[in-house]
């Protein structure tokens, strides 16, 4: 450690002997030029030194040409490229967005974490500084100086004490540098984690927005179908009362209406909670949630291009971060290796030492002093190696959280992408059997009147097609959701500042 003490120090007893300041007293050469000369000394060593440990490197991560399911890369454009407000077209969607990037708990917290992350990279990074400190006292007793035992021929008498002093240590090795390295690593990795949080969050929301607007469609069906069943068993009724139908058909008709009927107040409950949902992302409390538009108007965008899966690695906030953390984990094994060796510091003392107040203005008293240090282990009991195999280990931990992320990540865009295109294919198909169930229950219906089918015929169709509609409700919806997820496993975004991010705009 490099030491600068300013040093004053007095005491007036009545008689005093001087004793205390006799061996540094008298004429003192200058001490300018050997000052000079070890802290050029300690510089170039600090210059010169290279930092001991590996330096980073990204492994290398086994990427594929192109994204399963996906269509053969045309161009690098990618959908993740798009800012989120030109993906979610719905204006009361991107207000919800908004509101929750800036109201939302979880990215609050982040911001929190960052901050934190952001003051013990300077705490890492004030080592390269030297550390400058200041203390002082003043005691009066006998056979004492400063509150210490020291005989002093029976007097009594006062002392103080003022020290100025700067400690400052030669980073040889790079022992400093890499603890620096590995601070900002963690700073840049939580900053990651909090682009993540705030991507999941656009995405959570977007995610129970479109469920909202699915249990509208669903609640909207069941309320359909159950007017549906209130007009045949209005007719059943009406053909029992002309003697032309038996108890049996108005029977079957009412336990219909009454099992459709109940579905209405289990979809408004689920509408209760999505929308509690919803408030909570938000940071709101609990309540209902304002909406003019349904599911079926939302638009799909009509090209999706993943990209190339490469640039997955520069794109995903969750694999930026564990990237940093594995760069945080290789500075740390180089501070392990720093510490096998001597820390290499200076010590210097400017000052003046007296017991008497009258020898500051005389010159005699002062003092200086300069000496190199260095301080190493010889014996540690196997401290050492263990720390340097732990640091070893949790630097494979962490290379092997990396390349698990990168493999989850080209799992979830190839699962995103599979899935759109076989929830489209799936539309297409409840599409037409909600047609033809729709058809069905005209022509049952036309066909009972003239009595050229039975009330059994009638109910069929139509306990056949209000399973279907919320079959078509669900596809819709999935399909939504598949574009959702993969804006959020391409890293969407990923090119836009926090501030543009959390603005919308």
């Amino acid at each position: 450690m490099k030491q600068f003490d300013l040093v004053v120090i007095g005491e007036q007893p009545a008689g005093t002997s001087g004793d205390h300041g006799a061996v540094l007293r008298g004429k003192q050469p200058n001490p300018l030029p050997a000052v000079v000369f070890v802290i050029g000394v300690g510089c170039l060593a600090f210059f010169s030194g290279c930092a001991v440990g590996p330096n980073y490197k990204r492994p290398l991560v086994d990427s594929p040409g192109n994204f399963r399911s996906a269509p053969p890369v045309v161009n690098t454009n990618s959908f993740a490229d798009l800012p989120w407000w030109d993906v979610y077209r719905d204006a009361t969607l991107k207000a919800l967005i908004n509101a929750a990037l800036t109201n939302n708990y979880d990215v609050r917290i982040a911001a929190t974490r960052v901050e934190q992350a952001r003051a013990i990279s300077a705490q890492a990074r004030s080592q390269f500084f030297p550390s400058v400190n200041y203390g002082g006292a003043v005691s009066r007793g006998r056979n004492e100086f400063l509150g210490s035992a020291n005989p002093n021929g029976g007097d009594t008498g006062d002392a103080a004490f003022a020290a100025l002093s700067a400690a400052w240590e030669i980073d040889l090795w790079g022992r400093i540098r890499r603890l620096n390295e590995s601070g900002r690593a963690q700073f840049l990795a939580t900053e990651e984690a909090r682009r993540g949080v705030m991507l999941s969050l656009v995405s959570d929301v977007a995610l129970a927005y479109f469920e909202l607007l699915e249990l509208d469609l669903q609640l909207q069906i069941a309320r359909r179908t159950a007017v549906a069943f209130e007009e045949t068993l209005r007719i059943f009724n009406q053909r029992l009362e002309g003697g032309v139908a038996s108890r049996l058909d108005t029977s079957r008709a009412e336990g219909a209406l009454a099992t459709t009927a109940a579905q209405v107040p289990e979809v408004e409950r689920q509408i209760a909670l999505k929308e509690n949902q919803i408030n909570v992302l938000l940071g709101r409390n609990p309540g209902p949630v304002a909406r003019n538009t349904t599911l079926l108007q939302q638009a799909m965008p009509p090209e999706v291009p993943a990209g190339l899966p490469s640039a997955l690695l520069e794109r995903r906030p969750d694999i930026l971060a564990a990237e940093q953390n594995l760069r945080s984990a290789n500075a740390l094994v180089g501070v392990s290796v720093a510490e096998f060796f001597p820390k290499i510091g200076l010590t210097t003392l400017l000052g003046k030492v007296s017991p008497e107040v009258s020898a500051f203005t005389g010159g005699g008293a002062n003092a200086w002093s300069i000496a190199a240090t260095a301080a190493g282990p010889l014996f540690q009991g196997g401290a050492l190696r263990a720390q340097y195999r732990q640091a070893k280990a949790f630097w494979e931990q962490t290379k092997l959280e990396y390349e698990q992320k990168t493999l989850s990540a080209l799992q979830e865009v190839s699962n995103a992408l599979v899935s759109r295109e076989k929830y489209a294919a799936a539309r297409v198909q409840f599409d037409l059997g909600v047609t033809a169930y729709q058809e069905a229950v005209k022509l049952s219906i036309q066909r009972y009147l003239s009595g050229k089918a039975s009330y059994f015929e009638v109910l069929e169709a139509q306990q056949l097609l209000f399973p279907a509609e919320n079959s078509l409700a669900r596809a819709e919806l999935n399909q939504l959701l598949a574009i959702v997820q993969l804006y959020k496993s391409l890293g969407g975004g990923w090119n836009l500042d926090n501030p543009q991010f959390t603005s919308g705009h």
